[in-house]
């Protein structure tokens, strides 16, 4: 499955409805980090319907305990490409009784694709086919090659964002004993150089209602741009010093960093979606 123009190619498989590919046809770059067992064997999962996961790795509904791996489970389904032509690719997904197990609602999911010029479009419509309210989550965690050329290193990029920000960073304790506390920049930051040291030191840094319409990470020459309207939070995450990948996480709400108190219909980010209702929302990624 593709979406081609005379510059860019973009290519896609049923795993979790995930991009696989895209390529600038005139350089060479391909801007996408495709997935490797010694850095990470992700790409860029849609994160549905809970975002992490719960401090126990449980979560109880109706007296009954369930449990689903980390981000949920598109990432680990095998979506149906129901749609493909030179203006759009689409991928679904019904629930089951092995989602059912997992996560006890019924429910459609959707990705829509399209291309225009330099930019992805990326679509989620997600309907609630039950009877009952369903809580969920959402998020996004594209993984963008870091360098994009062979001449440069991972250190020559920075994220640029398009407002300047008073940055509100989510701080996690360690021991997972303390919930996170917020540490706003003294000075409003516009520009962040990446360092694996900086990452590493939160191992995932995070920030809340930033301001910006995009974050891009740039390059000496190229780049990525990434829309965060209407997400609450964005992540910042590589796996380890030296993985040459950084991913770009809009998302809608966040794991449990220590023992809440709040049940799966009130946890922070949590939607509730009645019966019969969607919940759509949208992000691009522009290459240059």
């Amino acid at each position: 499955m593709k979406l081609e123009n005379e510059r860019y190619e973009v290519t896609f498989v049923e795993e979790g409805g995930e991009i696989y590919s895209f390529t600038d046809k005139q350089t060479g770059i391909q801007y996408m980090w495709q997935g490797d067992e010694e850095h990470w064997g992700g790409k860029n999962p849609s994160l549905f319907p809970i975002v992490g996961n719960t401090y126990s790795g449980t979560y109880e509904i109706d007296g009954k305990r369930y449990a689903m791996k980390n981000h949920g489970l598109i990432r680990y389904a095998k979506l149906t490409c129901t749609k493909q032509d030179e203006r759009q690719v689409v991928f679904e997904l019904h629930s089951d009784e092995e989602t059912k197990r997992q996560y006890p609602f019924d429910f459609h999911y959707a990705i829509s694709y399209t291309l225009e010029n330099n930019t992805l479009t990326v679509r989620y419509d997600i309907r609630n086919d039950g009877d009952a309210d369903m809580p969920f989550s959402f998020g996004l965690h594209p993984g963008f090659n870091c360098p994009l050329t062979a001449d440069e290193k991972f250190t020559d990029y920075h994220l640029h964002f398009s407002n300047p920000e008073y940055l509100r960073q989510m701080i996690m304790d360690r021991d997972k004993i303390r919930p996170p506390y917020i540490e706003t920049s003294s000075e409003a930051v516009q520009d962040i150089p990446l360092t694996y040291d900086w990452i590493q030191s939160q191992a995932t840094i995070i920030y809340k209602d930033i301001r910006s319409a995009y974050v891009s990470l740039m390059g000496k020459e190229h780049g990525v741009r990434v829309s965060l309207i209407g997400y609450p939070l964005l992540a910042i995450w590589t796996a380890k010093t030296g993985a040459p990948f950084l991913c770009i996480e809009p998302w809608m709400g966040h794991a449990d960093f220590h023992d809440v108190k709040e049940d799966f219909y009130h946890r922070e980010g949590t939607m509730i979606l009645s019966s019969g209702n969607s919940f759509t929302t949208s992000y691009t990624i522009e290459v240059f």
